[in-house]
């Protein structure tokens, strides 16, 4: 499937190339409605989604109704999608399973209303894999997400359906949330800027209130820094965080040069890429060439961090399986969880016992992290093992044994930030030989967002991201 081609909606309409802050200045400034800009987006969406399959949920009708006298915020009118994991009122929420009964939401979660009191026009819901387990949005039965870049290839998971409307130009901005780097690993599949905020920044996700350890942060998908900080700083208006340095507007680079640790291998086992560590070598000489100190650095964790985060992956998934009635209602069919989920809860049931120690290892993993930026201020690494492979490699239909070590072996560097809860980045900056995005990777210790947004003003504007409506087609 290598030889599609990639997908894109922009078009001279209301839309036109606007990121999320510039179109909400244009409807606040009366140059175009919220109702147009819904209109535009809900065409966009009908044009591209038969090649991504990136939607499960439309709700144009209520978007309309809504965008003709919206809700006032940062991104007022704005048009967006909510990742279907997440509980809109008057929508079902399906967790990417045919497991799960779809019977509408009665009410917005908590997160939700911290997303929407932004402004925006929720048009509808988008794919995640079974439960946000896997890294790819891919089904056993049903058609795969795939990336507007090149449609034989994955689109990144959780959040792959969102990655997919942003990257093609569908809307500006969509939500995503991040288990394990399911707003990080889609960014990079999908040419985006995904930023994995510090755990408590934003309002807990239901999810994480049930985890012994919450390593689910909410955030959004954005195709420019810009929007990425202005969100940010938006949903911290909304509910500040207690016990975090706020963030603050964040609008350009800083003066302040940085201690860069370089980290290009991963401890999972297989040696990063050749692309994706050529990416990450040239993003580091980028920042020498900018005045920042880069130099070489340990990972700040060992195999043992490997077992504990894949033993709770299991734990989620048993979990899930077993008492799946108590999150997503009394019609949950556990026999019909995909092969990831079924594969992940048998695991579990062979070394239940490893459970409280895994528990507490990544309980631990918070110390070890910041330990790291005593001697550097950001951590600069791929988001990813490899550079994105071609729908089917992470697919369910492909077994739990032949799928797991593959998905190991992907997501190696992402987990380390869900677990110790610090903020983490992923930016557009590499390109593999055939026009692929590659993600590059930035972490920072707890609170500290800030350092993250200005250095990616700063590198956005001394390499300009690609934008897929440059490509040749």
């Amino acid at each position: 499937m290598t030889d599609r081609t990639h997908v894109h909606a922009f078009t001279d309409d209301a839309l036109g190339e606007h990121d999320a802050v510039s179109l909400a200045a244009a409807i606040a400034a009366g140059e175009i409605s919220a109702r147009e800009a819904a209109e535009a987006a809900i065409a966009r969406a009908e044009k591209v989604n038969p090649d991504l399959n990136a939607l499960v949920i439309r709700d144009y009708d209520r978007a309309l109704a809504v965008s003709s006298s919206p809700a006032a915020g940062a991104f007022a009118g704005v048009p967006t999608f909510i990742k279907d994991n997440t509980h809109v009122a008057g929508l079902p929420t399906a967790y990417g399973s045919r497991a799960v009964h779809p019977t509408p939401r009665p009410a917005n979660e908590p997160f939700t209303d911290q997303y929407l009191s932004t402004g925006m026009t929720v048009l509808g819901k988008t794919t995640l894999p079974e439960f946000g387990f896997s890294a790819s949005t891919e089904f056993e039965s049903l058609p795969p997400t795939r990336n507007p870049w090149n449609t034989g290839y994955s689109s990144g998971a959780s959040s792959g359906g969102s990655a997919a409307m942003v990257a093609a130009g569908v809307v500006p901005i969509a939500h995503a949330n991040d288990g394990g780097g399911s707003i990080r690993i889609p960014a990079a599949a999908c040419g985006l800027v995904g930023l994995k905020m510090t755990r408590g920044r934003e309002v807990q996700s239901l999810q994480g209130h049930q985890m012994p350890v919450d390593i689910v942060s909410n955030g959004a998908l954005t195709r420019t820094v810009r929007d990425t900080a202005a969100f940010a700083a938006a949903i911290e208006k909304y509910r500040p965080a207690k016990k975090l340095a706020p963030i603050g507007k964040v609008d350009g680079p800083s003066d302040r040069r940085l201690r860069i640790g370089l980290v290009t291998n991963s401890i999972v086992g297989d040696p990063t890429d050749a692309e994706t560590k050529d990416a990450v070598v040239q993003t580091a000489d980028l920042l020498t060439s900018l005045g920042h100190d880069v130099s070489e650095l340990t990972v700040p964790t060992d195999l043992t961090f490997v077992r504990d985060f894949e033993h709770y992956w299991t734990l989620m998934a048993f979990s899930t399986k077993y008492f799946g009635k108590h999150v997503t209602g009394d019609k949950f069919d556990k026999t019909q969880v995909d092969a990831l989920t079924a594969g992940l809860a048998r695991d579990f049931l062979r070394k239940p016992w490893l459970t409280p120690v895994s528990i507490l290892g990544l309980k631990r993993s918070e110390k070890k992290y910041r330990a790291t930026f005593t001697d550097v201020d950001v951590v600069l690494s791929p988001v990813l093992g490899h550079t994105t492979p071609e729908l089917g490699y992470l697919s369910p239909a492909a077994g739990f044994e032949v799928m797991f070590p593959r998905l190991v072996n992907y997501v190696s560097f992402t987990p380390l930030n869900n677990a110790a809860g610090g903020p983490a980045m992923s930016l557009p900056l590499g390109r593999t030989a055939s026009g692929l995005p590659i993600g590059i990777h930035f972490s920072a210790d707890h609170g500290d967002e800030r350092t993250l947004l200005e250095l990616a003003f700063e590198l956005e504007a001394a390499h300009p991201f690609a934008r897929i409506q440059d490509q040749p087609t």
